[in-house]
């Protein structure tokens, strides 16, 4: 199944929901800065650039801080989460159902969550099984690269079961949680991830203090 555009719905929903001055997980932004954020990667190529290059992230983030600025009144920051809605141009490669997938699946439901649990009072949501299905699959393509900075190895382990090794050492941690919980930790929202740890207490304070995520 395409989860991509009713993961959409939901984190416009939630943007909506919070207004344009909610905190986030995403540091020195609220949500008016992820929704300009979300906009302009689907339409501003050098925004898009800035997510990948280091050297253009600084122009990427001078145009977010920019577009969050002039949307900062309720009714224009509307505005801006319902163009997000709408989808990106006619012409985007993420008009492709499987490029859209792998740009947007994990994107998505991260940041939904960067809103949910920038509160004090929040709950995991209740998954479809096969949406959890494709959360773990996204796991399983992105644990090596996120989990590239921990200086040990990382076993994930899926409650329901299925174990991934996504990074190999003498001496490892397992990290067990919903296949959601696991895709937040390995995209280093490790406080607010529902999981739990299996290994030498020295390792886990290691991984604790690990870089983690992109």
């Amino acid at each position: 199944m395409h989860f991509v555009d009713l993961s959409r719905e939901v984190l416009a929903e939630t943007l909506l929901a919070a207004g344009p001055d909610a905190p986030t997980l995403c540091e020195g932004w609220r949500t008016r800065h992820l929704a300009a954020h979300l906009y302009l990667r689907e339409r501003s190529p050098r925004v898009g650039l800035g997510i990948v290059l280091k050297r253009l992230r600084g122009a990427s983030d001078r145009a977010v801080a920019r577009l969050a600025a002039t949307h900062a009144s309720p009714e224009r920051y509307a505005e801006l989460v319902g163009s997000f809605r709408s989808g990106p141009p006619a012409l985007s490669p993420l008009r492709i159902p499987a490029v859209d997938e792998t740009a947007n699946l994990a994107e998505y439901f991260v940041h939904t969550e960067d809103v949910r649990r920038a509160v004090d009072r929040w709950a995991p949501r209740a998954l479809d099984a096969a949406y959890a299905s494709a959360l773990w699959d996204e796991v399983l393509k992105r644990a090596a690269l996120l989990y590239r900075g921990v200086d040990l190895g990382v076993v994930l382990v899926n409650s329901s079961g299925p174990r991934h090794v996504a990074k190999r050492a003498p001496v490892s941690v397992a990290i067990v949680g919903e296949p959601g919980e696991l895709l937040l930790h390995a995209y280093g929202r490790t406080a607010q991830a529902l999981v739990t740890y299996e290994g030498q207490p020295d390792a886990v304070a290691l991984l604790a203090s690990a870089d983690i995520g992109e």
